[in-house]
């Protein structure tokens, strides 16, 4: 398994809430609310600026952004970890469904 693959980071994060007994703590409900809290707190750099400032952030701002996104991402994988949820193959899916849906404008699909 590459170093960089979701799997991994699954496992990984795993074993961390485990070390530290964190399990009775991550119920599917409260990683819900603490995904959404986080994607709050994603949306905080961005608070005031507009759309073209938005597109040209700092280092700084994308660094702050970056570990958001990254909390994010490492309370969607807990969720699927305590539900048996590939995440990956879930995306994958809903592309599929979401590509189904809105084809292509001038597609065949699409009339």
């Amino acid at each position: 398994m590459p170093a960089d693959s979701l799997a991994q980071l699954a496992a990984r994060l795993q074993a961390f809430a485990e070390a530290r007994d964190w399990g009775r703590f991550h119920a599917p409900k409260n990683l819900a609310a603490a995904l959404v809290v986080e994607a709050g707190e994603l949306l905080e750099p961005f608070q005031w600026l507009t759309e073209a400032e938005s597109r040209a952030l700092s280092a700084e701002q994308t660094e702050a952004v970056a570990l958001e996104m990254a909390d994010v991402l490492l309370y969607l994988v807990q969720l699927g970890n305590q539900l048996g949820v590939d995440v990956v193959d879930a995306a994958w899916r809903k592309l599929a469904i979401n590509e189904g849906r809105f084809p292509v404008p001038g597609s065949d699909e699409a009339r």
